[in-house]
């Protein structure tokens, strides 16, 4: 049952409130067809729509089967307007762009009937109107009264308990609208069926009751509810309440999907506007697309440049080092004013004074490379490490040099170092310059041989290794294409690097054996003689390279035993010497060719050839392994190449030397012991040299010092003896004496020293080694401390020395290590990880170093950030571009929907439904703006970077999207979309769904 109680209906005006109902009371019975007649304006249509749901009542009541609806929330609205009420409106209120049976579904779907079932039923309902053949039809392909038919089959879809009719008849021919007519006479025998209507004579002929309205007031009710009927009608629904369990009735909603159908579908009935819609929005994209294509090109530029440059300048740290920062600082001028003044005047500026301070504060500070390498290795074995991923490769450095050698064309066995060679042809130039003399250099010629030496550089270098510390760092592989051969793989496999033209120095060609030594001695002769030599171009095939013949030979190889004198002896400087050592050298294969390819930015292009980490362990591994490294490791106390001990180093006491002198002792033959006697023997005791010189001094007078003096130094230096004079007479006392009692002292000790010899001169090797052997334990331990130290013969080197001579290192404990970075900014990183690991560590075991490249590089990173923050400034003026460009299209959109915003919301749809489909619609123009965004912005790189190249000539610098950047942005198009959406789907959820049911 459903009741009218006093229903007034006020609509508030600019000047005045307007009622349209005033105090209407009305009763309607579940089954009856119930025609409301009257005068426009009276009042009709506002209380149909009351009925429905669709309006709001001022105040009364209206209640539904007993139930009052002055509680009810939307929700409850838009419950009753789904299951209870079926709209039948004057214009159809169809959407357009849906098919009919779509339009029939639409309620269904909002009820959440499965599809099938849902498609079932509006089949159903099509059928009972006549249009069961015409269900895939749009409503613009039909005539009116099929449209008709069509919100009639809408209404009655969902099984409604009340069909409202607002001048159904209204827009039809009279036969049409006896058709429509019929078919609502039929609904109303099992359901409540009320028709506005301005037609009396249909309201007669179809009609069971006619209630007639005047001024917003029932005027006439022709068949009224009586008491009696609303009691018994009450009484029949509580009876059912009581009987039958509650069915849960599911509140209408609009899936996303259906949302999604609902605007994709009006979007393509609109193609045309959706593709220029689209566009507009995606020129936001694209601008943001485009920015984003060319920073990244430019960044991944930077990027390779850095990685690139950065190869050429790794960070050094060594094993021992000097902080040369403040330094440079003042050497480059940057140092401040050190005093304050006013500028008129020319002032001294403290440089002399800053760099002698810098240079007296300088220190020598070890590093321990072994714990550094040890933390290194580990840092790049974990997966997450901050240094790991900093890193583009890692080297180490050791104290040694290859000696590779070649037989060059002439059939010469020569040493291959460039920096060797270039001196050699300098000492030639200079002998021949000077006809054969060895004159002091010329500040021009010594400039020369500095600039020659500088600008040479070693033939052999060790490539950067990779990931692994052995294979090629794939940065060398980026800035160099292999023209021959392969990249070297086996310890003993060498590349020639070439520069970009395919050439290599003449020098470089003249250490691998290539070029004559007359050639080459010919253009020394020619520049002595101030000749010039025609050049002579000349090439060598690819397989010449790769068949060059060049061996290394082990420093420590180089040296074998001499049986005769018990010492180890240098080969090479005998030439069948230096044949035995090059024939069995370890024979070194060039097996490829490579040249700086034509994206690399800062490849070395002095040439040379490149070796691996495999051939140093190599190296390291196999010097440990010879006789000479071996005997000297055997015998840490004495020399191998000379056969003498070492000296010591300070660290010895004089009950040590005593020792030591006892046991040197017990080792000689007759002869040297005999040797040894006479050598203690001619050492005057000091307080005898002591006592000499007091007495000379104090036998003379000045004037007879003077005379004395100036007679030897006449003798020695070839000066007047008036010069002489006058220097001495300037001389003081203490001065003179000085000179007299050295001269004295180194007098006695001659004199001595040839009296000892003449007083022995007559005994036997064995009497002077019989009195050595028996005075050795009449010594203290200070007299044998002093013969250790003046007696015996000691090696000029040491221990240390020699290993280095032999060339014998520690893998584990590198003198240098070169880190480097991928970019600038990861070379802070790195300088983070190392002050971190100062942290950890005892302070003599920190590692300190000089940051060369940052010093002169600093500015470089923030030109870089500088870039990226412009970049970023591009970006985000777009991003408000284009959400301001949706959010007014979907607007527009909104006020082009209006009429079906009301549609939606008569047949139950919330106004979070509502809403829902607006952003539907957004996100499919976010989608689409993003996706033609994206895609414009491919096709534009294509001419870009052709234009990038021209300008640039850059071939590496090339705009480009990743595809991950590019859902990213239409991902953002979308979100983009769905924020600028949210006003205009606000506004579009809280319309009036009366007022827009009549929109236009």
């Amino acid at each position: 049952m459903l009741e009218l109680k006093n229903i007034v209906k006020i609509y508030p005006t600019g000047s005045e409130d307007v009622t349209a109902l005033k105090g209407v009371d009305l009763r309607f019975r579940n089954n009856e067809f119930v025609s409301v007649l009257g005068p426009s304006g009276c009042g009709k249509t506002t209380m149909l729509n009351i009925i429905g749901g669709l309006d709001g009542y001022t105040s009364g009541d209206l209640v539904i089967n007993g139930r009052s609806t002055k509680e009810y929330k939307d929700r409850d609205w838009d419950n009753y307007r789904n299951h209870s009420i079926g709209f039948v409106f004057q214009s159809y209120n169809l959407i357009p762009h849906q098919t009919v049976l779509a339009n029939v579904e639409l309620a269904l779907t909002l009820s959440g009937v499965s599809k099938k079932e849902r498609r079932r039923r509006a089949a159903e309902a099509l059928a009972l109107v006549g249009l069961g053949d015409q269900l895939k039809k749009k409503p613009a392909e039909m005539s009116g009264g099929q449209m008709q038919r069509v919100a009639i089959a809408r209404a009655i879809v969902n099984d409604p308990d009340i069909v409202l009719a607002d001048e159904p008849t209204g827009a039809l021919d009279t036969e049409t609208g006896i058709q429509v007519m019929e078919i609502l006479k039929e609904i109303s025998k099992n359901r409540l069926v009320i028709m506005v209507t301005h037609n009396p004579e249909l309201a007669e002929k179809y009609s069971t009751s006619i209630v007639r309205m005047l001024d917003g007031k029932i005027t006439d009710d022709s068949l009224p509810v009586t008491d009696e009927e609303m009691s018994v009608a009450l009484a029949e629904i509580s009876q059912k309440d009581a009987t039958l369990p509650r069915k849960k009735v599911k509140k209408p909603s609009m899936s996303f999907f259906t949302a999604f159908s609902l605007s994709l579908r009006n979007l393509i009935t609109k193609k045309g506007r959706t593709i220029l819609t689209s566009f507009a929005g995606s020129i936001g994209i694209i601008g943001i697309a485009l920015i984003y294509a060319v920073s990244n090109g430019t960044t991944s530029f930077i990027n390779s440049v850095q990685e690139e440059t950065l190869s050429s300048y790794p960070l050094m740290i060594e094993a021992q080092t000097i902080d040369l920062t403040s330094l440079l600082t003042t050497f480059t001028g940057k140092a401040d004013s050190v005093s304050e003044h006013e500028n008129d005047a020319v002032y001294q500026k403290a440089m002399l004074y800053k760099l002698m301070n810098a240079l007296g504060q300088l220190e020598t500070q070890e590093n321990d490379l072994k714990a550094f390498k040890k933390f290194i290795e580990e840092e790049r074995a974990k997966k997450d490490s901050k240094l790991a991923k900093s890193l583009s490769g890692v080297q180490y450095g050791y104290n040694f040099n290859l000696l590779v050698y070649t037989e060059n064309i002439d059939g010469e066995i020569m040493f291959s170092d460039v920096n060797s060679l270039t001196s050699e042809l300098m000492v030639e130039y200079y002998s021949r310059s000077t006809g054969g003399q060895t004159p002091k250099m010329s500040t021009s010629t010594s400039s020369y041989s500095s600039f020659m030496s500088s600008s040479s550089t070693s033939l052999m270098r060790e490539i950067v290794p990779g990931d692994d510390g052995k294979t090629i760092n794939r940065v060398t592989e980026n800035q160099y294409d292999v023209i021959a051969g392969r990249w070297p793989k086996e310890y003993n496999e060498l590349v020639l690097f070439l520069d970009e033209n395919n050439e290599i120095s003449d020098m470089t060609l003249y250490a691998l054996g290539l070029k004559s030594s007359d050639e080459v001695k010919e253009l020394v002769i020619a520049a002595a003689e101030h000749r010039t030599v025609e050049y002579v171009p000349k090439s060598w095939s690819y397989d010449e390279i790769l068949a060059l013949d060049l061996r290394t030979v082990l420093p420590a190889d180089c040296y074998t035993y001499n049986e005769l004198t018990g010492t180890y002896t240098d080969l090479r400087e005998s030439s069948e010497g230096l044949k035995f050592l090059y024939d069995n050298a370890l024979q070194l294969k060039v097996v490829g060719i490579a040249k700086p390819n034509a994206d690399a930015v800062s490849a070395s292009s002095n040439g040379g050839v490149g070796y691996t980490y495999k051939l140093t362990e190599y190296v390291v591994e196999q010097t440990k392994k010879s006789a000479s490294v071996v005997a000297q490791q055997n015998d840490t106390k004495t020399d191998v190449f000379s056969g003498l001990p070492f000296r010591d180093d300070g660290s010895m006491t004089d009950e040590q030397k005593s020792e030591a002198f006892r046991e040197y002792v017990a080792g000689l033959n007759t002869a040297e012991k005999a040797e040894v006697f006479v050598k203690i023997s001619s050492i005057p005791p000091e307080e005898s040299i002591a006592a000499f010189v007091e007495e000379t001094l104090n036998s003379l007078s000045r004037e007879q010092i003077e005379a004395m003096v100036s007679s030897s130094m006449a003798a020695q230096l070839g000066m007047s003896e008036d010069t002489i004079k006058e220097y001495l007479a300037a001389m003081s006392d203490e001065n003179l004496k000085k000179l007299v009692a050295d001269a004295a002292a180194k007098q006695f000790t001659e004199n001595y020293e040839n009296m000892v010899k003449e007083n022995l001169k007559n005994m036997t090797e064995e009497e002077l080694a019989a009195m050595l052997d028996a005075s050795m334990s009449m010594y203290v331990d200070a007299d044998l401390a002093n013969y250790y130290d003046n007696v015996i013969k000691f090696s000029g080197s040491t221990y240390e020395q020699n290993m280095k001579k032999l060339c014998v290192v520690d893998l584990d404990n590198p003198s240098t290590i070169n880190l480097y970075a991928v970019s600038f900014p990861d070379k802070d990183v790195i300088e983070e990880v190392i002050a971190e690991y100062n942290k950890n560590v005892e302070d003599f075991e920190e590692i300190k170093y000089t940051d060369y490249v940052g010093i002169i590089m600093s500015s470089v990173t923030t030109i870089i950030n500088a870039i990226t923050y412009v970049l970023i400034g591009f970006v985000s003026v777009s991003l408000v571009v284009s959400s301001i460009m949706i959010g007014v299209i979907t607007l527009i959109s909104v006020q082009e929907r209006t009429k079906e915003i009301g549609i939606l919301r008569a047949i139950g749809a919330s106004k979070r439904n509502v809403s829902t489909m607006f952003n539907a619609e957004t996100v499919i123009v976010g989608f689409a703006s993003g996706l033609l965004g994206v895609a414009v912005t491919y096709l534009i790189c294509l001419p870009l970077n052709l234009i990038l190249h021209v300008l640039t000539g850059i071939n590496t610098l090339s705009a480009f999207l990743p595809p991950v950047t590019a859902l990213i942005l239409i991902a953002i198009s979308v979100f983009l979309t769905l924020i600028a959406g949210i006003i205009p789907s606000r506004s579009a959820a809280k319309k009036d769904p009366v007022v827009a049911l009549r929109t236009e």
